[in-house]
């Protein structure tokens, strides 16, 4: 079965170190909460808000060790007014047998406000 699974951050500042750092982060944490093989990833999507320009997030995934292989791709979210600034969001694309519910979203820094409901349930 291929889920979903999601995440999402926020820098504080449109910088190349941060975007990077985060993206890496973020990744990282999705992976260890699920317990992901990154065999088992058929593909990430990364978006971010139309204020990030200093990166592409998708070098922080493809940077991890033994991620080279997964196909990654960037892209803007939707410029919505009052929308949560300097974010950017993962959706990851995996194997498991995990059911729904039983996957771990993982929302860090401001990003927590976008799903409370899905945060360590």
């Amino acid at each position: 079965m291929i889920r979903g699974v999601r995440g999402a951050t926020t820098v504080d500042a449109d910088s190349n170190e941060q975007v990077l750092q985060e993206t890496s982060r973020l990744a990282l944490e999705m992976v260890k909460a699920n317990d992901i093989d990154p065999e088992s990833i058929a593909s990430v999507i990364i978006s971010t808000t139309t204020d990030i320009t200093s990166a592409f997030p998708a070098r922080a995934v493809r940077g991890i060790e033994g991620w080279s292989y997964v196909p990654v791709m960037c892209t803007h979210e939707m410029n919505v007014p009052g929308a949560l600034e300097k974010c950017i969001r993962l959706m990851m694309h995996v194997n498991t047998e995990k059911s729904q519910k039983e996957i771990q979203h993982i929302y860090l820094n401001k990003a927590i406000q976008l799903r409370p409901d899905l945060l360590k349930r």
